[in-house]
């Protein structure tokens, strides 16, 4: 273990050595589990009309498990055995962004994956980075990327009507995991809200095609 990673987060790793002294069996070592739950944007003046779908949040391999990641050098990556997303990152923030464009009321309607009524326009997201920044110990952050795609819903994978990349890379002080999954929070929340900022201002043709 690095010295950056020992200060990126305070890992349960030495629990796992209670008991070892007294020749009993060594325990299982207890995860923290975390969830990503962004604050909402504010509603948007005026919705574009149609029904919006969420459609697929799809995240780069080295960031799909559920474990956290973590950079310590410009090529090295670890993951975290003890500490985790409740719920994978794919479908934390499709919730997230169905949930945040619903409040800011975006499209007259936004619909989730999965709901059967016909929609007019599909929204796609991948995400390219998701993982902590320890280069600097004194500095780690928590960094997002997330490339989103807006197309007409024609019933197969249309060309992309509009499409635009978001990144932040968010400071926070302590080496804890929930300062890093707020941070996380802090990072989604905005990219969320400055998606919804965009999507309001999209000049739309009258009808998707």
């Amino acid at each position: 273990m690095t010295v950056s990673r020992r200060h990126f987060l305070r890992l349960a790793a030495a629990s796992a050595a209670l008991g070892v002294a007294a020749g009993c069996a060594r325990p299982a070592p207890i995860k923290g589990t975390y969830i990503l739950e962004p604050a909402l944007p504010p509603p948007a003046a005026h919705p574009q009309p149609g029904l919006l779908r969420v459609g697929s949040v799809t995240v780069a391999a080295p960031y799909r498990g559920r474990s956290f990641v973590y950079r310590e050098t410009d090529l090295k990556y670890e993951t975290d055995y003890y500490h985790e997303f409740l719920v994978a990152p794919a479908a934390n923030i499709t919730d997230a962004a169905v949930r945040a464009l619903s409040a800011a009321r975006v499209f007259a309607v936004v619909a989730p994956p999965g709901v059967a009524a016909e929609a007019d326009w599909v929204l796609d997201g991948f995400v390219e980075s998701l993982y902590g920044d320890g280069r600097i110990p004194a500095k780690p952050s928590a960094v997002l990327r997330i490339t989103w795609f807006l197309r007409p819903y024609d019933g197969a994978a249309g060309v992309p009507l509009w499409t635009r990349t978001y990144e932040r890379a968010m400071p926070f002080t302590t080496g804890s995991a929930a300062a890093y999954v707020e941070a996380q929070n802090q990072a989604l929340a905005e990219i969320l809200a400055e998606l919804a900022r965009d999507l309001a201002a999209v000049k739309l043709p009258t009808a998707a095609t």
